[in-house]
């Protein structure tokens, strides 16, 4: 996300997520992998190639291929994964003027009985718990299962017409098919001696998104002054089609011994496979960057984003249809201020606009009926400074998001969604690395939000209730990262960490929440030589029992990974 969509795609306020994969370089022809092992039978395997295919004039071609395979038995009993990716490229200079890549990915998973968290003990008030005797068990059914398989295509064309004007044209193309088949909810009864097993939830999502960008790069002047421009058109439909069946109740088991059973068990579980509703959302959005330095020391940055958005949703079930239409202008205006040559200060004022639900929702015909375009607004400053002599950097911000008519789990019903009024965050981040000795250097971060509702009303069991002023759930205040590593000798070095996460929620009345954690490990490096690294790493030294995640429907903890150790070797040639 991010109002600029040339850079961070689009929509959102707050953060990006970057998947960046790589592509076919004209870099030296390199052979590059790893391979590890570790605790539960985990391992990877991955390699790359990168090589030139020609010489001499005339058009030259470069090819990548990379493969990775990543399986495991899991810390959860009976929760076993396996998935394979294969990626390949293959770049061509036409001439010095034009290049064309083409980049073809593919993903396979598969998991055996998906873990869907260990229930909470009762009763589910103040500080939530678990039966640690129990920490292992999956109560999902013996054939619970969850998969993907993804393919994700891209044409892109770069034109350079002279040196200070490049054109860029992306085509796009993923599809994507998911299939979830479960038993996910579990809740002790109130003497803790039994759990009942519901939601029975069998799905599967068809989704397909094509698209094409346009860019164009241009380095002037603008009122003699040093400028660069960034314009683009982009046009993409994403076609979405859920075929959902879930059930209620199912049995009731004894959490120390028990038969899992299988999921036709479930009752009705057994029906054929139907479209429940189909989603298509067609984006055209136009967008435009600045960077304008106004001074020799201070940029001033701005965006501008449209986008028209057509919304059409299809209930199978019920042949209700209902077409929803909005048009959004979001943009940034931001400030960059190189007070010296090892400190520069930014301010920045950035806008968002996203459908409901975001991209891949599901939304149902009334949701989508009564939800209006999610917004949002950030006001951001921070600093980025190196310290004595370069042997330190850091960097530092703070911030304020305000976001309007968002998204939220419902607290009663799986799988679906209510519309929070609006939800402000404020926080600050800080980030620093210190050489402490030539040897010793010391990196940690540290952030802090306080983030509440600000107009939510939710129903729960007919009756109102106002959750202004409450933190949502599994945002925790405080996070706090710290890593030092060693140079023992040449060639090797030993390293220690810890992360700490601060209690967090389970629901929107902020009655219930998970205990903070702190979980520390230590690494340890050797240099074969200048192509082959050598390597270990023990996660979670003291196997402290924690919560990385808490669903809020549920009330089920989702347990992180006990202490484990991982072997690897890396090489690049």
């Amino acid at each position: 996300g991010g109002p600029s969509s040339f850079l961070n795609g689009s929509g959102a306020v707050g953060g990006s997520l970057n998947m960046i994969t790589k592509l076919a370089n004209r870099d030296e022809d390199t052979f590059e992998g790893r391979v590890s092992y570790g605790r539960y039978d985990t391992m990877e395997t991955s390699v790359g190639f990168n090589k030139a295919l020609n010489s001499g004039d005339g058009p030259r071609h470069y090819a990548r291929l990379d493969y990775s395979r990543t399986s495991t038995n899991g810390y959860i009993d009976r929760q076993e994964n396996g998935a394979g990716n294969l990626a390949f490229s293959l770049l061509s200079d036409i001439n010095d003027q034009l290049s064309h890549t083409l980049a073809i990915e593919y993903l396979e998973e598969k998991e055996d009985s998906p873990y869907w968290g260990t229930p909470v003990l009762q009763p589910a008030v103040g500080t939530l718990h678990i039966d640690k005797h129990n920490r292992f068990n999956n109560y999902n059914v013996e054939d619970g299962r969850y998969e993907q398989r993804t393919r994700w295509l891209r044409s892109i064309t770069d034109y350079r017409i002279d040196d200070s004007n490049q054109l860029r044209n992306t085509f796009y193309h993923y599809n994507g098919q998911r299939d979830y088949r479960n038993l996910e909810v579990y809740r002790y009864n109130p003497g803790n001696t039994a759990i009942a097993r519901s939601g029975g939830y069998r799905q599967r999502h068809d989704q397909e998104v094509n698209g094409n960008r346009v860019e164009l790069t241009h380095q002037g002047q603008l009122f003699g002054l040093a400028s660069d421009w960034a314009f683009g058109v982009d046009y993409n439909r994403n076609q979405q089609t859920a075929y959902p069946l879930s059930k209620g109740a199912f049995d009731s088991i004894d959490p120390n011994g028990f038969q899992p059973d299988h999921f036709l068990d479930i009752p009705g579980m057994d029906a054929p496979r139907a479209k429940g509703r189909s989603t298509n959302t067609n984006t055209t959005a136009g967008f435009v960057e600045n960077r304008t330095r106004l001074t020799d020391q201070l940029s001033l940055v701005t965006a501008l984003r449209y986008d028209h958005i057509d919304f059409d949703v299809v209930d199978h079930v019920t042949r209700a249809k209902l077409n929803r239409r909005w048009d959004a202008f979001t943009g940034r205006l931001g400030l960059v201020y190189d007070l010296t040559s090892n400190i520069s200060l930014y301010t920045q004022y950035s806008t968002s606009a996203e459908p409901p639900g975001g991209s891949l929702t599901g939304a149902s015909i009334s949701q989508v009926g009564d939800f209006d375009l999610s917004t949002g607004r950030q006001v951001e400053v921070g600093s980025k400074f190196d310290f004595l002599d370069g042997r330190g950097s850091a960097t530092a911000a703070a911030y304020r998001i305000v976001r309007k008519n968002i998204s939220v789990p419902s607290s009663t019903v799986p799988n679906t969604t209510e519309q929070a009024g609006q939800q402000t965050s404020t926080g600050i981040e800080l980030a620093a690395s210190f050489k402490v000795t030539p040897k010793l250097l010391a990196a940690g971060n540290f952030s802090w939000v306080n983030a509440e509702y600000d107009e939510f009303n939710e129903t729960i069991g007919g009756v109102v209730y106002s959750r202004k002023g409450k933190t949502p759930v599994n945002i925790p205040d405080r996070v706090a990262n710290l890593w030092l590593t060693y140079d023992l000798a040449p060639g090797w070095q030993v390293g220690a960490d810890a992360r700490y996460v601060s209690s967090v929620y389970a629901n929107t009345a902020n009655t219930q929440w998970v205990p903070s954690y702190t979980v520390y490990g230590l690494s340890m490096t050797h240099d074969l030589d200048q192509h082959v690294q050598l390597s270990a790493r023990l996660r979670n030294l003291t196997d402290e029992v924690y919560a990385r995640f808490i669903h809020q429907t549920n009330t089920q903890y989702y347990l992180g990974e006990p202490r484990s150790l991982e072997v690897a070797v890396q090489w690049r040639y």
